[in-house]
């Protein structure tokens, strides 16, 4: 890294921020806004509004708290830009487009959306904000390229108390699935090239799920539970138990992509499967792809025993095991991206409560997210160029 990589990455931020001005119909809030994205990628130790106008140099944080409450500027359009942005960076037929969902902790019930609920990051039920994502994943890269904010049903039905929160009047309660369904309409609309849609269990069970994707012949691998409803040949139900018990694998080991301590091998297994009641696009087939640890695990109380996991794919007829490993793997960028987000861009360390404010936040941390990510993969692609100019 030289003094000259760092000036030009500098110029490249500025010229992504500058270059988003004409989202704003005034000068000020589009200093502000880029002066807010800088300070999200600084070493901020808390990025709240206070400590992010401290580092931009501000007396205080009224500028920024006006960028995210009182200025006119439309988030959804700076999520299609952040998008768009990712593609253009990260771009690949054989991109993973992947979703989940992260939380936030917060006090009390005035932030919109908050309620008791699972918090993936205990495990356990918190006072929290529920925000599914979804990431775009190459081998060059990997950043988030939509947002929903989960409402549970004590919001929407209780409209004063959506509306002293800024909800829109016509936001009905959907599930963390068919919010899900909303990102994925938008991806397909604006023809964002990519080969296969990843999710957890979480979202892989959920039968409207997996019939939009059906629909629309999404190549799709998720996770889903034991419990999954299948048919034999005859028209008889059997879950994924049955065909671990009762058919003969042909077990291959295989990586499941790089992790902090080396490659993830685990060893897998597909077959063929029909899903109860919900055929295959034109051309796609069904498979159960299972896979195992490598070793036994010992787990307290019971016989050491495989960790096994289950996942549906949906894919054209040809495709290969190693291609499907290849997707599974790749849907643990998503919590690469949670994480990041969080730890280094403040995703979750805003002090808004209304609806507008808490997307305009989650956003603009977003941007900040693509523009490592785009920045990282150009990096890559300097240092490849290098290297084979040097080699001739």
């Amino acid at each position: 890294m030289t003094v000259q990589d760092i000036a030009g990455w500098d110029a490249d931020l500025q010229a992504l921020t500058e270059g988003l001005g004409w989202m704003f119909n005034r000068p000020e809030p589009k200093v502000t806004f880029g002066l807010m994205v800088r300070a999200l990628l600084a070493d901020v130790p808390k990025k709240n509004s206070w400590g992010l106008a401290e580092h931009a140099g501000l007396a205080t944080p009224r500028p920024f708290e006006h960028l995210l409450d009182g200025a006119v500027w439309d988030a959804d359009t700076l999520r299609d830009q952040v998008r768009d942005y990712v593609v253009a960076g990260l771009g690949s037929a054989d991109a993973a487009v992947i979703a989940d969902d992260t939380q936030a902790i917060k006090k009390g019930d005035k932030s919109v959306g908050v309620a008791p609920q699972h918090c993936g990051l205990t495990g356990q039920t918190e006072n929290c904000q529920v925000m599914p994502m979804l990431t775009y994943a190459t081998e060059a890269g990997h950043a988030f390229i939509d947002r929903e904010l989960y409402l549970p049903a004590s919001w929407t039905s209780d409209p004063d108390r959506c509306r002293t929160a800024g909800v829109p009047a016509d936001r009905e309660f959907a599930t963390k699935p068919q919010l899900v369904q909303q990102m994925l309409a938008r991806v397909l609309a604006a023809n964002v090239v990519f080969g296969w849609f990843a999710a957890d269990a979480g979202y892989g069970r959920d039968p409207g799920l997996r019939a939009f994707c059906h629909d629309r012949a999404v190549t799709y691998v998720m996770a889903v539970p034991v419990d999954l409803p299948l048919v034999d040949a005859r028209g008889q139900a059997l879950c994924c138990k049955d065909i671990l018990r009762d058919h003969v694998h042909r077990w291959e080991r295989r990586s499941a992509g790089a992790g902090s301590k080396g490659h993830r091998l685990y060893d897998w297994a597909m077959h063929a499967v029909t899903v109860k009641e919900q055929p295959p696009a034109a051309g796609y087939g069904h498979t159960l792809l299972i896979r195992r640890s490598k070793d036994m695990r010992k787990h307290k109380g019971r016989p050491a025993s495989y960790d096994i996991e289950y996942f549906l794919v949906h894919a054209p007829v040809a495709t290969t095991l190693a291609a499907m490993v290849r997707a599974a793997g790749l849907r643990w960028k998503i919590e690469e991206d949670n994480k990041t987000g969080k730890d280094q861009l403040g995703m979750d360390a805003y002090q808004v409560r209304k609806w507008v404010s808490w997307h305009r936040h989650v956003t603009m941390c977003m941007l900040a997210q693509a523009f490592l990510a785009v920045t990282r993969a150009g990096r890559g692609k300097e240092a490849a160029c290098r290297e084979s100019e040097a080699a001739c």
